[in-house]
């Protein structure tokens, strides 16, 4: 990844987009329990699935010891009880069997590549998650990597044409200043939803043409 070419991208992005609005510092294990109840549902559901679930059961260790019925049916209007029970007691284990506590404190005091090893270790949580977590509850430099986020790097030339999301990330990971990642982040991820979309980028507005070699765009607007 061009460092040079990156700062150029990143500061064209900020002077389009301005600061973005700070993370919503959920704590981490909420944050993981969020992104499972999220899936294939909506925000409203989710929420209430959450404060059902938190309702209850009295802490996250009383949630990791429920029986499975149980815990599916705190969830039930988040959708999908029994599979996302199975995911969230498993990564809730998971998290105390490595000897982190299920404590919001305990958690926060690990350090950054032992939380990382014990994140990306646990069952439905893959790097993004991983690094979701450690980026908005924890303010650690870590850099996720979404949809738009990968076709935006492929497209600029970041990243090879076959990368990966994970190969991905780790590129931004290593090139990326710390106290730029998360503004960084999240104007990729705004000019991927608004201008560089899936199907037929707007690249006659786009602020970044000169800086562009239009990687794999074969129609545009």
């Amino acid at each position: 990844m061009d460092r040079r070419r990156l700062r150029a991208i990143a500061r064209r992005l900020a002077k389009a987009y301005g600061t973005p609005p700070p993370p919503r510092h959920l704590p981490p294990l909420e944050e993981l329990v969020l992104t499972v109840l999220s899936q294939h549902t909506s925000d409203t559901n989710r929420d209430r699935a959450y404060a059902d679930l938190r309702r209850r059961f009295a802490d996250w260790d009383d949630v990791a010891d429920a029986p499975l019925p149980a815990l599916a049916r705190a969830i039930r209007r988040g959708g999908l009880g029994p599979t996302k029970a199975v995911r969230i007691r498993a990564m809730l284990r998971g998290i105390r069997e490595s000897g982190v506590p299920l404590d919001e404190r305990a958690f926060m005091a690990v350090p950054d590549s032992e939380l990382w090893d014990t994140l990306v270790a646990l069952p439905g949580v893959g790097p993004k998650t991983a690094a979701c977590v450690l980026l908005f509850s924890l303010d650690r430099p870590f850099f996720p990597v979404d949809t738009h986020v990968h076709r935006v790097a492929i497209r600029l030339g970041l990243v090879p044409p076959r990368s990966n999301a994970v190969t991905t990330q780790a590129a931004f990971q290593e090139n990326v200043p710390d106290d730029e990642m998360y503004a960084l982040h999240m104007n990729l991820i705004r000019h991927g939803r608004e201008v560089c979309v899936a199907q037929r980028p707007r690249c006659s507005v786009c602020m970044l043409r000169g800086l562009c070699p239009r990687v794999g765009v074969t129609t545009s607007r």
